[in-house]
């Protein structure tokens, strides 16, 4: 039984699915009802000749009603090997024909149910070692898993759809037997058990981690080692945190390293500013090259942090570039941020290939910067070592910095900017003559708050009112449009439309949002909203015996299992977000069930967090805070404003920051207000020190 699934899984391949915009086509052949979603990754299906229909009650119980098994694929807007899959497979009547005749077939945004991708991702991965998008999935009627893979070219789907389907007919009750033992098998592998030890954190040896960490670290082009690389914001974050607290000078290089070769790499848009996914070489050169908003918003943050402690201009350029990009090509004029931007764009025939928006050949680049070309091909390394894997293309890609530059050209700083600034204008206006990639306009609330984070993040280090006029706007979009009066949110929004009730990922990334959003304005109704939604999410998704939540509300259907998040990926796990968010909102509401509960969720992955650092980066982080004092900074006077300001451009990790310019009642500012008087406040472990009026002098008590 066994040799029949992974006999007819084929290998896995690493993608991304690509998003688009809604096209207007007068005409279709075929029609499905994914044409009354408004998912642009299910859309781009409605008119393929199989019968799809979205995952949703009435279609799971057509599947129990006719006794069918259900196909369930999973992809995403910005997935390229979704779109092969769809080419070759979906868009052929022949393979139409025999899934509609024998299952029920559905389509699945995995952006919109992570909940469902999840499962059955699990499910993959436990059948064949190996999982990613195109996700494919065989159920039984009631929705538990008997086969799946990724990607299929047209002859082995057709070949294992039918096997499965014959077997189903012949022999049901050993898919019964497979899928019970494969459901049981998903439920061990989140199995999260109550750690009952006594930890004082503030003695955990991290050192051991630490040498953990550095043995995967790439010495020579940045991040860990291998390829593709994945640029893991929440890893370098961890890094640069450790690195200081630490003294850690080798530590501190290695994130300098990283940062610089991300942002000299071809996944860094050197023209439009924002990055790529991730790059498919080991140097950041090639990326697939669909945008992610969670991408940037994680990478706004971590490089305005990294300028702080530097004061590079490199990572100030960064931000401004990609923060101008996600306005320019990721934000709703209500202050939403869409979902990302394909890897696919259209050639001068029609059909969609990737990356074609975003390389040029020589010629292209000869006749846009004419006199300037031998200067920008040795800026943008337009040789044999930019050229991209299809002849005669370059993906720009840097080595030297400006310095080495305007050494080697004899330029001054202000004439190579100059010409910089020219060269990117005239690129744009250049490219943006092609078919621009396909956009993923639904919003997805998870998402906006790690954006909104990376603006309040760079507003903080710069100073830009432009930031903080953006992140308030989408701050006010969330609580007007996806959070309710109870603290519940909704997961997704599109043409005024949410349907989708909040995962654990929307209240976590919200909840640090909305934190940082307070420590910039001293406008407690952030904080407020933070504790309401906080609340909510231990009154629906806490497992008090677990010691850990949910990533679904007691609210939803289950699926095969309710699973438990907590391993940190590109973004960070739910469960190590809300643990993180618990700890700091048990500081401002003296909420000690907060603490006791971030406190254990840290001790529920400890063993594991140990063994695998590099999957626990946030968690680590957690364990800073405990490790370290954490100070509460507290400002209270006419001058708070202008003093937190100061402090917000410090990097300062290990801290929370309150204040207000009136008296306030909340724990941290009671009786704390004296007319006319600025007082800054330095507390740590309940103990305050004398308060100041100067920020450098508190910077000294937080030593």
């Amino acid at each position: 039984m066994k040799s029949l699934f992974i006999g007819i899984t084929l290998a896995f391949a690493i993608a991304s699915c690509t998003s688009s915009k809604n096209e207007t086509v007068k005409d279709h052949k075929f029609t499905n009802d994914l044409i009354h979603e408004t998912s642009p990754y299910l859309l781009q299906h409605a008119h393929n000749p199989v019968n799809w229909k979205p995952w949703n009650a009435k279609t799971l119980q057509e599947a129990k009603d006719q006794k069918k098994l259900m196909i369930v694929s999973i992809g995403y807007a910005a997935c390229h090997w979704c779109h092969v899959m769809e080419r070759e497979s979906f868009e052929d009547s022949t393979v139409a024909a025999v899934m509609n005749d024998k299952f029920i077939s559905v389509k699945v945004d995995r952006e919109e149910r992570p909940d469902v991708d999840q499962v059955y991702i699990s499910a993959v991965q436990l059948m064949t070692g190996r999982a990613g998008w195109p996700l494919n999935v065989i159920t039984l009627p009631d929705g538990r898993p008997v086969w799946g893979g990724t990607y299929f070219q047209k002859e082995d789907w057709i070949q294992a759809i039918d096997q499965i389907s014959t077997l189903y007919e012949e022999e049901p009750q050993k898919l019964v037997d497979y899928a019970t033992r494969l459901e049981q098998g998903i439920k061990s592998l989140d199995l999260i058990e109550l750690n009952t030890d006594e930890i004082d954190y503030t003695k955990f040896e991290i050192q051991p981690v630490i040498d953990s960490l550095k043995r995967n670290l790439d010495v020579i082009n940045g991040g860990t080692r291998g390829a593709p690389k994945f640029m893991m914001p929440r890893n370098v974050a961890y890094w640069m945190r450790t690195a200081q607290e630490e003294n850690d000078e080798q530590l501190m290089e290695h994130v300098l390293l990283t940062l610089d070769k991300m942002a000299f790499g071809g996944v860094y848009d050197q023209i439009g500013g924002g990055f790529a996914r991730y790059s498919t070489d080991s140097k950041w050169h090639v990326p697939h090259f669909e945008k992610m908003l969670y991408d940037n918003g994680q990478l706004a943050s971590l490089y305005s942090e990294a300028f702080a402690i530097t004061g590079k201009t490199l990572y100030k350029e960064v931000v401004e570039e990609t923060l101008e990009f996600v306005s320019r090509e990721l934000t709703h004029d209500a202050g939403a941020f869409y979902s990302s931007l394909d890897a696919d764009s259209k050639t001068e025939t029609g059909a969609l290939e990737e990356g074609t928006y975003y390389i040029y050949t020589e010629e292209e680049l000869r006749s846009v910067i004419k006199d300037d070309f031998a200067l920008f091909q040795d800026y943008y390394n337009v040789n044999d070592f930019g050229k991209w894997e299809e002849e005669g293309k370059y993906v720009l890609i840097r080595i030297k910095s400006d310095a080495e530059i305007i050494k080697a050209h004899a330029l001054s700083q202000e004439v190579l900017q100059k010409k910089k600034q020219a060269w990117k204008r005239a690129l744009m206006e250049f490219r943006n003559k092609r078919p621009k990639p396909r956009l993923d306009d639904k919003t997805l609330t998870s998402w906006n708050g790690l954006m909104l984070k990376g603006y309040v993040d760079a507003y903080k280090v710069f100073g830009t009112e432009a930031y903080l006029k953006i992140a308030l706007k989408n701050a006010r979009f969330i609580a007007e449009n996806q959070l309710l009066g109870d603290g519940r949110l909704w997961h997704n929004y599109k043409n005024g439309k949410s349907n989708i009730n909040g995962y654990l990922e929307d209240y976590a990334s919200v909840i640090d949002a909305y934190i940082g959003l307070y420590e910039v304005t001293l406008n407690e109704e952030w904080l407020d909203k933070a504790k309401s939604m906080a609340d909510y999410t231990l009154e629906h998704f806490h497992d008090t015996e677990k010691g850990m939540f949910y990533f679904t509300s007691d609210e939803d259907a289950e699926i095969v299992t309710r699973t438990i998040d907590y391993r940190d990926n590109v973004i960070p796990s739910s469960n190590s977000m809300m643990a993180k968010n618990l700890f700091v909102l048990s500081h401002h509401f003296d909420e000690r069930n907060f603490a006791d509960i971030a406190h254990q969720m840290l001790k529920n992955v400890q063993g594991e967090l140990e063994q695998y650092p590099g999957g626990f980066s946030n968690w680590l982080d957690l364990l800073s805070n405990y490790r370290s004092p954490y100070y509460e900074l507290v400002v209270v006077g006419p001058e708070a404003d202008e003093m937190i300001t100061k402090f917000n451009k410090i990097y300062l990790p290990g801290k929370l920051i309150a204040g207000s310019t009136s008296p306030g009642e909340s724990p941290l500012l009671k009786g704390r207000f004296l007319p006319g008087k600025t007082y800054i406040y330095v507390c740590v472990n309940n103990t305050c020190k004398l308060p100041v009026t100067e920020t450098e002098k508190a910077l000294e008590l937080m030593k």
